[in-house]
């Protein structure tokens, strides 16, 4: 004989039968605490059914699932807020104007063409010039015979000079360096701390998962028994 016994559930005041009660201290906390907040008066003592159990099973494992949404969104807008900044301090190395003096425009020229072919080729082509001019075209009788002191006097000149303008274009060179290993310290200091931070959210984020993923399984693994009770009845 069939047993047509039933219950009044406490949130909906409707009826179901004896087999699909359940009652309040045999639910989970977080589902429980989920009927609490719509109904208040829920006690451990009252019941409801496994249909209407369920649906507030579903309604927490969506809760869970937008929250994760949410949290990576927020995630993602930190790395994109995180990225925007960056570009404050490399900006400075790529974008950041120089300003130099007259003096120090003339000591990069100097240097610059110093430190060329171009130099190079006119400077041979102006000592075989000076000296055929004097030796084969003015028989050695010309404005610098030989030995060609007055170019020894030029080419002691012109090194003498060339020298300390070239020295001064190099130290400005080298405080630039300096200025910019200064600035990739800064760049590397601020991409180390934004990874640290970075793993710290992402563990922060994987402790509060797992703890979510267990409730989530016990939540299953009640459906789970509910259903086999109704198929074993």
């Amino acid at each position: 004989m069939k047993n047509n016994s039933t219950f009044k559930s406490a949130i909906s005041n409707i009826s179901f039968p004896d087999n699909e009660k359940i009652c309040g201290k045999s639910i989970h906390d977080p589902i429980l605490s989920l009927i609490v907040k719509d109904h208040p008066s829920f006690c451990d003592d009252d019941c409801i059914s496994v249909q209407e159990l369920n649906e507030y099973r579903q309604t927490y494992i969506s809760n869970y699932l937008s929250t994760e949404i949410g949290a990576l969104s927020d995630l993602e807008k930190n790395v994109i807020s995180s990225l925007k900044e960056d570009k404050s301090i490399v900006s400075i190395v790529e974008d950041e104007d120089e300003k130099r003096s007259f003096g120090q425009k003339i000591a990069d020229q100097v240097a610059d063409f110093g430190g060329s072919w171009t130099f190079i080729i006119s400077f041979v082509a102006f000592i075989v010039i000076w000296i055929g001019s004097n030796v084969y075209f003015l028989l050695d009788k010309g404005f610098d015979p030989y030995p060609f002191i007055l170019l020894n006097l030029i080419l002691s000149c012109i090194a003498a000079l060339q020298a300390p303008v070239i020295m001064m274009s190099q130290n400005r060179q080298e405080e630039k360096d300096r200025n910019r290993a200064k600035k990739d310290y800064m760049i590397n200091l601020k991409s180390e701390l934004e990874i640290r931070m970075i793993h710290d959210k992402i563990d922060h984020l994987i402790m509060h998962q797992q703890q979510e993923l267990i409730e989530i399984q016990k939540v299953q693994i009640e459906m789970m028994n509910d259903i086999l009770n109704q198929v074993k009845k």
